[in-house]
């Protein structure tokens, strides 16, 4: 199902929660989102629909990936980039790792 994107900067701010095997619906409206906003955005996390768990989407060219309780083990050729978010207005200067 298509979510409604979140804006409200005190809910985006809070600490989301593992997944868990009752979350897979999580994945599938992140999926819908994403498709229906594709033209604008190419990744998204749980909470910009609205839901604090550990879930993320990430379009890596011709496949969308669902991550749930995704953990980074590696960061090396640190860039610096800006970029722009569904859920805050303008752009913001970012860190990014290859």
């Amino acid at each position: 199902m298509v979510k409604q994107i979140v804006r409200d900067i005190f809910f985006l701010g809070q600490p989301s929660k593992p997944a868990t095997k009752a979350d897979i619906q999580i994945g599938k409206d992140l999926q819908d989102t994403l498709q229906a906003n594709r033209e604008r955005c190419v990744g998204m996390a749980a909470n910009m629909i609205g839901v604090r768990k550990n879930i993320i989407i990430v379009n890596m060219g011709f496949i969308d990936v669902v991550m749930f309780n995704p953990v980074i083990v590696s960061k090396h050729d640190m860039y610096e980039t800006e970029e722009g978010c569904l859920s805050l207005d303008g752009v913001r200067k970012t860190t990014r790792y290859q």
